[in-house]
């Protein structure tokens, strides 16, 4: 049984590792790559398009029709190769079709691991959340290389010139930007291709788990026995409450990466930072099964949603870089005490014939519909609460920046905009006049070929509880060449989010969800036989 548990747990750490590689980074690794807000969505959007598949079609094959071991290797090989490939892909329509072949190969493994787990172990209540924590371990450990890769070491001094200490301190605090940071970031899609063939290799020695062949007079498809489970009322409200949950889950790896630059921390630190969560999870669901014991399905999934509304407020009315960090810690207990009790939950009351489909049924919304929906509405939210938007383009052969200011207070009305060409020694400087709608325009002169580079527009923004918060926006660099394209004019953009108000949206949303799951959800007595207690009927 050890070795069992050994091999299941290897599973569980590649599976999440090749997850952890790329999802922190990729939400703004994409505005690099010049994709419009559009394209930005449907890339994201490949992971949910993919468990809409996996609900109606890889995990009735599991189920059915193959060997679980022989699923997983065959999808990592052919989702690692997808994926590896991103890292020299550059345009939308290449980029979209290899993620949405990596997701639609990868999304059914998240589901099929858990059954091989459960189908492998005596007491899946008591013995799944150690197998499980590996997952959250490769996730960490994925992460944490980045430190180093995304280090500006053109800047950094020699080591005997200044000490191993200071040397560090400078390596570890300065972190690429720009392009070179674009180029770092695609490391974490060739990270994860190779992990994911590794996985795929190795799911050839884990346990046999065959195939399951529908019993005589159910249903030919899997999934519309899952289906059929939302007429029982505590499946639908659990259905119900974990869309809400899925969707507020997806906004903070939306936000985060942005969130946690604007108070402070390095690029390079932002995956090691957000890892802090998944640090938390360990610990949470190493306890998870003795939790469940004493509280209970329902007051264990409420207080995981409930992580979700202190983590946002949290950001939202105190934007301080120590209290933000800290409050990570709160994004494990989310994950464990809600979708990791969903899926034991899920394992102890719905029918064995359909353990994998039944699963598929909660990754339709914790992979698909709960995040398909976040990837538009929330980026709206945000678009909705930035407090400013500059544009910096060619137009009728001058370089002119635009933009508009809201919920600022700035008492003089004006600021100053600082620009250097390629070549100048000296920046010119532009007063920027507000006009009453809030919105400015000035004309930098006639565009030369060269790199225009701008100084930051500082602005001051209201926070609660912390006062006024100055606000620096910077804008990229804007690249003219010698012949201008007047279909297509040099123009880049930068905004600002105004995360007090974003932030208070998913964390109302978690709150009623919680309230909702406590009403309404009344789950049969726990067992306490492991996976022998009663079973979901619909009535």
């Amino acid at each position: 049984m050890n070795s069992i548990r050994s091999k299941l747990s290897v599973m569980m750490f590649l599976e999440f590792f090749i997850w952890g590689a790329w999802l922190p980074l990729i939400f703004g690794y994409l505005p690099s790559l010049g994709f419009s807000a559009m394209q930005q969505s449907w890339v994201l959007n490949a992971f949910a398009i993919a468990s809409f598949t996996g609900m109606f079609f890889s995990n009735q094959f599991a189920d059915r029709n193959f060997a679980a071991e022989r699923f997983l290797a065959v999808s990592h090989l052919i989702g690692g190769i997808a994926i590896l490939a991103l890292g020299w892909t550059t345009s939308f329509w290449p980029f979209f079709g290899l993620m949405l072949i990596h997701c639609l190969f990868y999304v059914p493994t998240i589901s099929i691991t858990n059954a091989i787990a459960f189908a492998n172990l005596k007491d899946p209540q008591r013995e799944f959340g150690p197998i499980r924590l590996w997952g959250t371990i490769g996730w960490i450990a994925a992460s944490w290389p980045f430190v180093f890769i995304l280090v500006d070491w053109a800047q950094i001094p020699e080591m005997g010139e200044v000490g191993f200490v200071a040397w560090l301190g400078e390596a570890l605090g300065t972190s690429k930007e720009g392009a070179e940071l674009q180029a770092g970031v695609r490391w974490t899609f060739i990270t994860g291709g190779v992990a994911s063939i590794v996985l795929a290799a190795f799911s050839l020695v884990l346990p046999h788990t065959p195939p399951k062949p529908a019993q005589q007079g159910g249903q030919t498809f899997a999934w519309l026995e899952a289906m059929q489970l939302l007429a029982v009322p505590y499946v639908f409200v659990l259905f119900i409450v974990t869309f809400f949950d899925a969707a507020v889950h997806q906004c903070y790896f939306i936000f985060t990466n942005d969130f946690l630059k604007s108070v402070g921390v390095g690029a390079n630190w932002v995956m090691p930072v957000m890892s802090i969560g998944q640090v938390a999870e360990i610990g949470t669901m190493a306890l998870l099964g003795t939790c469940l014991k004493k509280l209970g399905w329902r007051n264990i999934m409420v207080i995981g949603i409930l992580g979700h509304t202190l983590r946002f407020g949290v950001f939202a009315l105190a934007p301080v870089q120590g209290l933000a960090i800290a409050v990570i810690m709160v994004h494990g207990i989310c994950y464990a005490f809600f979708f990791a009790t969903v899926y034991i939950f899920v394992d102890e009351f719905l029918p064995k014939d359909a353990r994998s489909s039944a699963q598929g049924l909660f990754n339709f919304l914790i992979l698909g519909v709960g995040p398909f929906v976040a990837n538009f509405v929330w980026p709206f939210v945000g678009e909705m609460s930035k407090p400013v938007t500059v544009t910096a383009e060619v137009r009728e052969h001058a370089v002119v920046v635009h933009g508009k200011i809201k919920n600022l207070q700035d008492p003089q009305g004006e600021f100053a905009l600082a620009m250097t060409r390629e070549g100048e020694s000296e920046a010119i400087t532009r007063e920027i006049k507000l006009a009453d709608d809030q919105t400015f325009e000035v004309n930098l002169g006639p565009a030369s070929e060269g790199t225009y580079t701008f100084g930051a527009i500082n602005v001051v923004k209201r926070q609660l509880f912390v006062g006024d918060e100055k606000v620096a926006l910077v804008l990229p660099p804007l690249e003219i060449p010698e012949k201008i394209d007047p279909n297509a004019p040099p123009r880049v953009s930068a905004s600002q989010y105004d995360f007090q108000k974003l932030f208070l949206f998913p964390s109302g949303t978690a709150l009623l969800a919680a309230i909702g799951l406590a009403i309404f959800f009344r789950p049969p007595a726990m067992s306490g036989e492991g996976s022998s207690g009663p079973v979901a009927t619909p009535h």
